[in-house]
């Protein structure tokens, strides 16, 4: 198969249902959906005793140019003793939908009750005349400034949702890894930001693809990451992993055409490919700073966590770290107690009164600005970091798919899953509390450490401001308007979701783990004469 046959791919998530019909005696249902796009058909799990289910799935179907546009989406309920019964159908032109964006649909249910919740993605589109084809893009230096004007200062509290704009131009790819017996491969790339889902077309046997496309995303939250990832496509509908870079939006430099070296699905590793990016990002730094303490959008499609020796053991070293911090500090502050070092002693003495007598409660924010100046001043810089961080990584080989986690997973057997299922999930809720408390304990130390400049500098400015408050205002009128605002938060806006801004703002500021995987690997040398030697060898 040397050319794409069919014209575009159609990816579909299937989030939710709503209100769906009682079909049992119970008053419940046990629904699942079936899809069907021309001669292509999927059919979801079934989410049983319930009428507002959660499916949470992912799944692709194609379109071609002489088949029917419509898909067709029928809700059954399951029924283990006698026939499935029927619960309701819909239909939706996938003609009238625009091309290479995510569509957010719920769609209301015929000869039924309820609706259903879906993304909807249209893209992977194959030729020259298609609107993500770089060969018909032309920049207009009057769709730039018009972007620029619609994410202007002056323009902070319009559509606060529309936080930015971020175009992304995939060129190529080389020396990706064969996955098919032939020494080739049929590689694509899909681009994800948080539930937008976009697609390159394929292009087959080659290790050395050129998609030349373009893909334009609608920015929600400016901490977000962008996520490349390249696919082997087979013939039997399921894909091969092949690489994978994450970019976090904010370390984009506009306009700049870069090789990123990819990584492994756990983005510790590198392995073979690079791939060609070039981005441009704009965004509203007054939405930004605004949305950095509101929820953070959820990912429908995420793994979910399971209990593995290997992350367990990282956990609890990673809280060892910190733990060993306030040992060492008490451990300290307990020296000065018992005049060790009577210079230190005497030191720290007097440090505390001068401290205690002249302690105003604007002082607490003058103290936390002094760290982020030590910091600033005494630590390495990002880009240090992120070298050391490069260092950390090890190619990977054959041997290290054979020792992975997933494998290990796959071979244990189900008799010993059943028999360890209590004592997994008790490890589990261990195992993600103690990953809990160390990535927010990192999160703290990473925003000290400038390691996401925009949020360190966010919090200085916040942090500026709190200590003008608290000189001038007394604590009791502050705590009164903080009180104020909960209470009537509800009753001012029913549809409100409950948050802790400051726990907002510290799910944006990435743990170690987090810096590591988002660390862009240095692309090896690469020259026409290199690769015919490496093709000799």
């Amino acid at each position: 198969m040397k050319n794409q046959i069919w014209s575009s791919v159609v990816t579909i998530v299937l989030v939710e249902g709503k209100n769906l019909l009682p079909m049992d005696a119970n008053g419940l249902s046990d629904p699942y959906v079936k899809f069907r796009l021309s001669n292509e058909k999927y059919k979801s799990k079934v989410a049983f005793k319930t009428l507002n289910p959660n499916w949470l799935e992912q799944f692709d179907l194609h379109m071609f140019d002489d088949q029917s546009k419509q898909l067709e989406m029928t809700i059954w309920d399951k029924d283990i003793r006698s026939k499935d019964d029927f619960m309701g159908r819909c239909t939706i032109d996938l003609a009238q939908l625009p091309r290479e964006r995510t569509h957010a649909i719920w769609q209301d249910l015929e000869d039924g009750a309820g609706s259903i919740h879906l993304l909807l993605t249209i893209s992977g589109t194959v030729g020259t005349e298609t609107i993500s084809d770089l060969a018909n893009y032309e920049p207009l230096p009057a769709e730039r400034q018009a972007i620029m004007r619609r994410y202007a200062i002056h323009k902070a509290f319009k559509r606060m949702r529309d936080v930015g704009h971020l175009t992304v131009k995939v060129f190529k790819a080389r020396d990706l890894a064969a996955a098919d017996l032939g020494g080739k491969s049929d590689p694509f790339c899909v681009l994800e930001l948080v539930n937008a889902r976009l697609q390159t077309h394929t292009e087959y046997k080659t290790l050395t693809p050129e998609w030349n496309k373009i893909f334009t995303f609608n920015v929600k939250d400016i901490h977000s990451v962008l996520e490349v990832t390249v696919y082997d496509e087979d013939r039997n509908k399921t894909v091969e992993f092949l690489g994978k870079v994450a970019i976090p939006l904010l370390q984009i430099n506009n306009g700049e055409r870069k090789w990123y070296a990819l990584k492994d699905k756990k983005m510790t590793r590198r392995v073979k490919g690079e791939i060609l990016l070039e981005m441009d990002f704009v965004f509203n730094p007054v939405k930004a700073s605004v949305r950095t303490f509101n929820p953070k959008e959820e990912k429908y499609m995420s793994q979910e966590p399971k209990f593995k020796k290997k992350v367990f053991m990282t956990n609890v070293a990673r809280v060892r770290q910190f733990v060993l911090t306030f040992l060492h500090a008490g451990r300290f502050i307990q020296s000065c107690f018992q005049w060790e070092s009577v210079p230190r002693s005497l030191t720290a003495f007097l440090v505390f009164v001068v401290i205690v007598y002249n302690f105003e409660l604007y002082m607490l924010p003058v103290a936390l600005l002094l760290v982020f100046l030590r910091n600033y001043l005494v630590l390495p810089s990002v880009k240090e970091q992120q070298r050391y961080l490069e260092g950390q990584m090890v190619p990977q080989t054959a041997g290290d798919d054979d020792e992975s986690d997933d494998d290990k997973d796959k071979e244990e057997r189900k008799s010993f899953k059943e028999r360890l299922q209590a004592v997994q999930d008790v490890c589990l809720t261990v195992q993600n509390a103690l990953g809990y408390i160390a990535s927010h304990g990192e999160s703290v130390k990473n925003t000290f450490n400038f390691t996401s400049p925009f949020l360190s500098y966010l919090l200085i400015c916040v942090l500026c401001v709190g200590t003008v408050v608290l000189y001038f205002i007394p604590l009791r009128w502050i705590i009164m308007a903080w009180g104020i605002n909960k209470f009537t938060k509800q009753l001012r806006s029913p549809n409100a979701i409950p948050n802790n801004e400051l726990l907002d703002y510290l799910s944006r500021v990435p743990d170690d783990q987090e810096v590591m995987m988002y660390a862009q690997l240095t692309p090896e040398p690469h020259s026409p004469l290199l690769a015919k030697k490496k093709k000799s060898q």
